[in-house]
């Protein structure tokens, strides 16, 4: 049996604040990679950072709540812009590493998350939510940005629901199959079908509601 792992401090040099937060979350990734959702519980965390459970509990009302904040910082640590030279060559990539990482062991951990959120909105939307800040505004606003930049898109293409429209067909796909991985065709699919038409069909803001007309009481 593997020996238990020692918490990194002792309770002669406590932490504070965002040291402390910081430590907690390093120590609840970790419990993540090596030993999946069902081993994280606050104890475990707890004595891992060498604090004890009201620290955690002050900040995440339970265990869930925690391996959720772990798990997008883990992804935001993952997170490297890709640069292709294009538009398309960028959003393929990152598609194709989004697609490998849902089967990897991360994968795995964001699907129990999933599970153990259960009913859980909120959670469930920090999860799943494409326009969330984190990982994905530290990567596809950017990458629509230099699109952007390059005359590639429009500025009007720069938007966080524009930039959410990839990811979220993709991830349709895994719920609608139920399977952890899509082929790369579908990807290519999900790029010239939708996203490019989309990017360029986009006209500057107000169009919409210019020609709705008055709602209806």
């Amino acid at each position: 049996m593997a020996q238990a792992k020692e918490p990194r401090r002792t309770a002669a040099t406590r932490r504070r604040g965002a040291e402390l937060e910081e430590a907690i979350l390093q120590e609840a990734a970790e419990v993540l990679k090596e030993s999946g959702v069902p081993s994280l519980t606050m104890d475990e965390v707890a004595r891992r950072a060498g604090t004890n459970k009201n620290a955690l509990y002050r900040r995440w009302p339970n265990r869930v709540a925690l391996g959720v904040a772990a798990y997008r910082r883990l992804a935001a640590t993952e997170t490297v812009l890709p640069d292709t030279g294009s538009l398309c060559g960028d959003i393929l990539e990152m598609l194709r590493r989004a697609n490998s990482t849902w089967s990897s062991p991360y994968g795995e951990i964001l699907r129990g998350l999933i599970a153990a959120a259960g009913s859980t909105p909120d959670l469930l939307s920090e999860l799943r939510d494409p326009a969330a800040d984190g990982a994905h505004e530290a990567a596809w606003l950017p990458l629509l940005g230099r699109a952007v930049a390059r005359g590639d898109a429009a500025p009007e293409a720069l938007h966080p629901r524009v930039a959410g429209t990839p990811m979220a067909l993709l991830r349709n796909e895994y719920m609608m199959l139920g399977v952890p991985s899509v082929p790369d065709a579908v990807l290519i699919e999900i790029i010239d079908e939708v996203f490019l038409p989309l990017i360029h069909g986009r006209r500057p803001h107000g169009t919409a509601s210019a020609v709705q007309g008055p709602r209806r009481s």
